[in-house]
């Protein structure tokens, strides 16, 4: 690390150590206030968000700040791309960009604060049948997504083709590690064999934003009925095939319940799962960048409950 002069941004030569000095507010925060103030920003009440992956302040009621190391520039230019291209094309408020800039070689962007309540601090609460209906608009609105065009976020890279060709190749060895139970790994093989012709790797591609999970949305409650009410964290956005982008909610929230499932499939805009869908999607979810089965599958028991991957699907998109 280069140590860098009061109210600088200092150089990291890897994530490991930029987490370290991120965990210590009080090192970066006077820059993220003079950066506020260098556009005009009351920044008297400021609010550090601790999770997360970048430098974010609350500024006020209204605005965020976001601040992203060298290291990261790919996920300022995914998150930038994504809110210009997003604006204006959904039916969900996302945010807006209000100034953006650079400082020390750190790039930031500072954003509207949208209402609501987050996602992860509600869903566990709700009522089953609120559940689905939470569901059904996260498929409606990864549809909506993935409707608008892909604009200059279609050269991220890596692209479709060459990130599905990487994870097939680490996959064995990424799960290994992890440590997914024998009996799981034994029929890898044959799933990476049939996810080579399930997974469509020159398709038109759409906007995946890859993170669909209870963290990264805001619910409103109107009426005693929840509904979705704002969507944010753009900083992992690709261009690829669309049902990528049904593994978060299928892992975190649908908890193998038939219902859940229909829901979220069907506000998708697809009937009934057939064993190719299932098929495909259990792919898709062992070569998810963020793939971890252990940590993500948020059903009781599924490790005793299923003897292969064939049977972890069924369990996963039960009908």
């Amino acid at each position: 690390m280069t140590i860098a002069p009061s109210h600088q941004l200092p150089a990291f030569a890897d994530t490991q150590t930029f987490r370290a000095w991120r965990s210590q507010p009080e090192q970066w925060l006077p820059v993220a206030l003079d950066i506020a103030r260098s556009h005009g920003i009351d920044a008297a009440s400021p609010h550090v968000f601790s999770t997360g992956t970048n430098l974010v302040v609350g500024l006020g009621e209204r605005l965020i700040l976001k601040i992203f190391p060298p290291l990261l520039r790919a996920q300022f230019v995914s998150e930038r791309g994504s809110l210009m291209q997003l604006a204006g094309r959904l039916h969900l408020p996302i945010p807006e960009i209000v100034a953006e800039g650079e400082r020390d070689g750190w790039p930031y962007l500072i954003i509207t604060l949208l209402s609501g309540t987050l996602g992860s601090e509600v869903w566990p609460q709700l009522p089953e049948v609120q559940k689905e209906r939470v569901l059904r608009q996260i498929g409606e609105t990864i549809a909506a997504v993935q409707a608008a065009p892909l604009g200059p976020l279609a050269h991220l890279e890596p692209r479709w083709d060459a990130f599905m060709r990487a994870q097939m190749q680490a996959c064995r060895a990424r799960h290994t590690r992890l440590g997914l139970a024998p009996k799981f790994l034994a029929g890898l093989d044959d799933l990476l064999r049939d996810a080579a012709t399930l997974i469509p790797m020159d398709a038109p591609p759409v906007i995946l934003i890859g993170e669909y999970i209870p963290e990264n949305f805001l619910l409103a409650c109107h009426d005693d009925q929840w509904s979705l009410k704002g969507l944010f964290d753009f900083g992992d956005v690709r261009a690829g095939w669309r049902d990528y982008d049904l593994l978060g909610p299928s892992a975190f929230m649908a908890a193998g319940r038939p219902g859940r499932v229909s829901n979220l499939l069907g506000g998708f805009g697809y009937e009934k799962p057939d064993y190719a869908l299932k098929r495909r999607l259990m792919a898709l979810m062992l070569l998810h960048h963020a793939s971890d089965l252990n940590s993500h599958i948020c059903i009781e028991g599924w490790q005793e409950r299923a003897n292969d991957l064939v049977e972890l699907q069924e369990l996963i998109w039960a009908q």
